[in-house]
């Protein structure tokens, strides 16, 4: 199995490797482009591997990605968030920024500190900022983001409209569609009716993708369990954990043959 599969698996987003390895965001790009894992930096290389709980690259194929996998990848993921938020910003270390990114950087946080510190209503102000996090997550994978971003700035004024700093051809379509939607939603004219039917498409696609998420998680706490009952045991521990994945992944494919 290919690294990038089992995180995309696991999902664990190029952001949180790069939190866990201590690296940028670009450099853990670099890294799943290199050929082989034996290719990367030897530390960081064993920190993936303790994330994976494997001893060699030669292991990756055997991976099975199980629901106490997951919970147990996912809690090293936070403890290393958690962590992270310890101490304050003086702690970061901006050195690889150039005088240009550190400057736009200080101008976000004393932003961010003035809605959190100044809104009345702190807790709708916290939810905001958290979406704009899981907004900006989506950065390197969602390309609509960087349109969302220009469309925004330029509307409001802050760039100029003629300006296409991505590709062109995309965000004039992007653009002009963006207009067209903000126009109705601002000025009305659009059939309720209508709208309330294009909404519950949009909750229905979403919760469809959980729903998928969702019964393949159930399908791995029954296995599970099953697994379990089988052995003879009340829980897995370290002691017994490979034999009851081994047997999860044992009744897993009695279902498929």
């Amino acid at each position: 199995m290919e690294i990038n599969d089992i995180l995309k698996e696991l999902g664990i987003s190029k952001v949180k490797l790069a939190k866990y390895l201590g690296v940028s965001r670009q450099m853990v790009y670099n890294y799943l482009e290199l050929a082989s894992l034996d290719e990367w930096p030897k530390d960081k290389k064993m920190k993936l591997f303790t994330l994976l709980d494997i001893k060699s690259a030669d292991e990756l194929n055997n991976i099975k990605v199980t629901t106490d996998y997951i919970l147990r990848v996912e809690k090293i993921i936070d403890d290393i968030e958690t962590d992270s938020f310890k101490g304050d910003l003086s702690t970061y270390e901006f050195k690889d920024l150039n005088k240009k990114q550190q400057h736009i950087l200080s101008e976000i946080v004393d932003l961010l500190k003035e809605i959190l510190t100044e809104d009345d209503n702190t807790e709708k102000s916290l939810t905001a900022i958290r979406y704009l996090y899981n907004f900006l997550q989506l950065y390197n994978d969602v390309k609509e983001v960087k349109y969302t971003l220009s469309y925004f700035a330029k509307a409001n004024g802050f760039v100029q409209p003629r300006e296409f700093a991505f590709n062109e051809d995309e965000q004039i379509t992007f653009e002009g569609i963006m207009f067209q939607a903000m126009s109705l939603f601002t000025n009305g004219g659009a059939s309720k009716s209508k709208i309330i039917e294009a909404h519950k498409r949009f909750v229905s696609d979403i919760e469809m993708k959980h729903e998928d998420k969702l019964s393949r998680t159930q399908e791995l706490n029954t296995a599970k369990v099953q697994a379990l009952r089988e052995l003879g045991y009340n829980e897995i521990n370290e002691s017994n954990a490979s034999e009851v994945f081994e047997k999860i992944a044992e009744i897993q494919s009695r279902k498929i043959n």
